[in-house]
């Protein structure tokens, strides 16, 4: 038979002291590891949406280039074929082709930077813009949108700054 100060009676339940220390380490150490991965998941779903929208505002870029030169855009002698702005490929253009002056819409809406820091700032003052006359080491804006980059001073997952992808 054990000793009486050994056995344990049915009422005594409950953890002891080291019980909850060793429980409260355990989970202290799995959310120490779970944080940096949330955290290197938003960034991976905003680098994402960043692609996405770059990808959207360039291929509606490229239809309006390619709308001005099938003649689709009038045309006057100082223009490069790009749009002036970014508002102009949600706004649409008239069809010049077309007798009854319908638009032509490249963009449904205008998607944002997910990376610019201040939400209440337009989507169109989001992008950085670069015009056909810039250098692509300097962009610039200018009388034509010709490319847009990202404004946000980080650098990507992939190594390479937002500003150049």
């Amino acid at each position: 038979m054990w000793p009486r100060r050994w056995r344990v009676r049915a009422h005594d339940g409950g953890f002891t002291f080291i019980e909850l220390v060793v429980t409260v380490a355990i989970v202290a150490v799995l959310a120490s590891v779970a944080l940096p991965l949330a955290s290197l998941s938003v960034q991976r779903v905003k680098e994402s949406e960043l692609r996405r929208g770059l990808r959207e505002i360039r291929s509606a870029i490229d239809a309006y280039k390619r709308a001005f030169d099938e003649g689709r855009i009038l045309r006057k002698a100082d223009e490069t074929g790009y749009p002036p702005d970014l508002s102009v490929l949600v706004r649409g253009v008239v069809d010049s082709k077309r007798p009854d002056g319908a638009r032509i819409y490249f963009l449904r809406r205008l998607p944002r930077d997910p990376f610019f820091p201040d939400p209440d700032t337009t989507p169109e003052r989001s992008w950085g813009l670069r015009s056909y006359a810039s250098p692509p080491e300097a962009p610039a804006p200018g009388a034509d949108v010709f490319d847009v980059y990202s404004l946000a001073p980080g650098v990507g997952l992939n190594g390479i700054p937002y500003r150049d992808w």
